[in-house]
């Protein structure tokens, strides 16, 4: 769920994407969801014994009518999480998966050869230019959270501006704004996994903080924001209303402040938003110098933006929905925005200030992802499925070159540029390739790596595959299948396919990493590109919305049965994960196909959709996304493919593990719980359905290193237990 979407590489992903996962983050089974117990892992691998039964869970019926169908609730007691009842069942919940879990052979093995591949070099993510100043996020593993960093682009020494990682990496950094001249640095930081974010600033040249500090400054279901003022003596930001003494911040109705460097927080000055949404979500441009902001302002995620742009102290509307702008950026002045009005692939129109429109650049054959400044002109980032490009036009939208980066393989993480700047820095990864950094030169058109992180292992024979699915209405979906150097199709590999299929993410080709330790063991790895993603432009993200959500769960069944079809598996040998909308997926998949797979692992996944929106703040930001069930139509089309309401009871439903953290802000942890106990009470076929929870984590945005490790070798132990690997 995700307001803007760069690419698959950075480690730390909630920067590019604030409001969810990012492909990469679950594709590479090394997402920051931090749900694994100390004692979880500690047990893997130890002697086997008899795996005790699943904990009972009673049943407390409520009932009640949705656009008139019957609907049975008989879990809903499980939604209080202050209940002694349901503190009591979460940690008899935990018991039983640590236990099962703990009976699994290879899981400390399989840990420690995940640890082993996660500590590379270096890592870096996240580059903003600024006033000649490069910003960025680094990371040297096992150090639990990054820090942040600023040298003098291209050939200063680095510096480290802020580490948070003294307390053991409990509070991560959210965000970060640089001023126009690269002066100051405003940054978010947040604790526990919540992500309600507060606002800090430092004078770079000094390194030292400056006594603002501005709480409650979005996160969660709204993703901050910050815009500087050209004097640099102030900013625009978004925040929620300051709650009453005692109570919890309201995560709606969020707002843009202008706040004075010095001031006090409760003297800012709310300057848009109000009575605007109650869903409100903004994404703020800042112009070149800070002299021009403007506003691309949302109602809920996934939708088209209006703009707005800042003048004479007031912002004015020169945009609206009817544009279906999805992302924008300042070029040479104009603000250029990527618009899917007649034009599902995108085209770039420039507006200015009175909201005049001028063509740029026409819809081409690939979907346009992202557009950034380069000299005089600008760089366009494109997909067309798992294919990324970069192309460079000038300044009256001609095509200069495409970029010399491989066909296929690699994608595009962002681009670190300013006008007038005829060298940018483009980031990207790819299958075998962990992310690396390149210098491109706009006149000559040469890549020069200047920065690469050093892997563990040795890649070279991993291989790349590409097999298509046949979804139920024709539509052609892409899979890539990664196995080792010499694992032959012979019906019977222990596979795991992933997909996402929600909110415009594309899923991306993402370095391998530590799944190294599947492959080498002769497993196999898929990738879906299936609709409700934008790998094909917006045409492809809206019909995986709304009344057309069952798209998205066929077309992960088309690719399913394709590796199947070729020989890659079979059903007896075949896992699927996701994550957060991915989740959905996963519960819709296992409920309308348990027959198809083996095992399957879900994380902070939605499963009562219509509670999602009705009974849980973020809910209401995804109607956009999901529809409404205020409409009876769409109220019984979400109906048809909720995961919890079509559990069947006497199925023999696959062996299953669902993780969730106790602090989500986007996805509600009864979700998992719920569904959890209906699995358990359905199945029939002796497989286990296990649920952890982690207490002090939300919906994964932040973890430490330690965390991520420990998440991908309990999913890994899982699946190489249940699927014979």
């Amino acid at each position: 769920m995700a307001a803007t979407a760069r690419g698959p590489a950075d480690a730390t992903a909630a920067r590019s994407y604030p409001r969810g996962f990012t492909p990469v983050e679950v594709t590479n089974m090394r997402s920051t969801i931090p749900y694994i117990f100390a004692a979880a892992l500690a047990l893997t691998g130890t002697a086997h014994g008899a795996t005790p039964a699943a904990p009972a869970t009673p049943k407390h019926v409520v009932s009640e009518t949705l656009a008139g169908v019957p609907v049975n609730d008989p879990y809903r007691w499980l939604e209080d999480a202050n209940s002694p009842e349901v503190k009591t069942w979460i940690e008899a919940q935990n018991a039983y998966t640590e236990a099962t879990i703990g009976a699994m052979p290879h899981g400390k093995e399989l840990a420690a050869r995940i640890r082993e591949l996660a500590i590379t070099s270096t890592t870096r993510s996240s580059p903003t230019l600024a006033g000649g100043t490069l910003f960025y996020m680094q990371n040297t593993p096992p150090q639990p959270q990054p820090v942040l960093v600023a040298q003098k682009w291209p050939d200063g020494q680095p510096r480290t501006l802020v580490d948070l990682n003294a307390n053991g990496g409990g509070t991560a950094i959210t965000e970060y704004w640089p001023s126009p001249s690269g002066r100051y640095l405003a940054y978010g930081t947040a604790e526990g996994g919540s992500e309600l974010t507060t606002i800090h600033v430092l004078d770079t040249n000094t390194g030292k903080a400056l006594p603002d500090s501005l709480p409650y400054a979005g996160g969660g279901t709204t993703p901050q924001g910050l815009a500087w003022d050209a004097d640099e003596k102030g900013f625009t930001y978004v925040r929620f209303d300051t709650p009453a003494a005692g109570a919890e911040v309201k995560q709606f109705d969020a707002t843009l402040a202008h706040h004075r460097l010095g001031d006090a927080p409760v003297t800012d000055t709310t300057v848009f938003g109000k009575g605007y949404s109650k869903v409100a979500e903004y994404i703020l441009l800042e112009g070149p110098a800070g002299k021009d902001v403007a506003v691309l302002a949302n109602e809920g995620d996934g939708g088209p933006a209006e703009v707005y742009f800042r003048r004479d102290g007031k912002f004015q509307r020169v945009l609206g929905r009817d544009a279906d702008v999805r992302s924008a950026s300042w070029i040479n002045g104009r603000l250029i925005v990527v618009s899917f009005a007649d034009a599902p692939r995108g085209k770039l129109i420039a507006v200015d200030a009175t909201g005049k429109r001028t063509d740029v650049l026409p819809q081409g054959d690939t979907a346009i992802q992202h557009v950034s400044p380069m000299g005089d002109g600008f760089i366009v980032t494109r997909s067309a499925g798992p294919d990324w490009s970069a192309e460079q036009y000038d300044g009256n939208g001609k095509l200069v070159r495409r970029l010399p980066f491989p066909a296929t393989g690699v994608a595009i993480n962002s681009v670190a540029s300013e006008s007038g700047q005829d060298k940018a820095l483009i980031t990207y990864a790819g299958w075998t390739t962990p992310t690396r950094w390149v210098e491109y030169d706009g006149k000559s058109g040469e890549l020069r790596t200047v920065f690469e992180v050093k892997p563990a292992a040795d890649y070279s024979k991993v291989r790349v595959h590409r097999i298509e699915g046949v979804s139920k209405d024709g539509s052609k979906i892409p899979v890539t299948v990664l196995s080792m150097d010499g694992v032959e199709a012979n019906g019977k590999r222990p596979t795991i396919l992933y997909s996402y299929g929600g909110f415009g993410l594309p899923v991306t080709p993402g370095f391998v990493g530590a799944n190294l330790a599947w492959l080498e063991r002769g497993g196999v790895l898929a990738y879906a590109n299936i609709r409700g993603g934008n790998e094909f432009g917006e045409a492809w993200h809206e019909q995986g919305q709304k009344l057309q959500k069952q798209n998205v769960f066929d077309d992960f069944y088309a690719a399913a049965q394709a590796l199947v079809a070729s020989k890659w598996t079979d059903t007896s040998h075949l896992g699927i994960l996701g994550g957060s909308n991915g989740g959905l997926l996963m519960g819709a998949s296992l409920v309308q196909h348990p027959e198809q797979y083996r095992a399957v692992v879900g994380s902070v996944g939605i499963y009562d959709v219509p509670r999602h929106e009705t009974a849980f703040a973020n809910g209401p930001y995804n109607v956009s996304e999901y529809g409404t069930v205020t409409d009876p139509a769409q109220a019984r089309a979400t109906l048809k493919y909720s995961p919890l309401h079509n559990v069947k009871p006497g199925t023999a439903y696959p062996a299953v593990l669902l993780t969730t953290g106790a602090n989500d802000p986007r996805v509600a942890p009864w979700q998992s719980r719920k569904f959890a106990a209906a699995l358990q009470d359905a199945t029939t076929s002796g497989k286990p359905v296990l649920l952890l929870t982690r207490m002090n984590a939300g919906h994964g945005i932040g973890a430490p290193f330690s965390q991520r490790v420990g998440n991908a070798a309990l999913s890994m132990t899982f699946f190489a237990n249940e699927l014979g690997l």
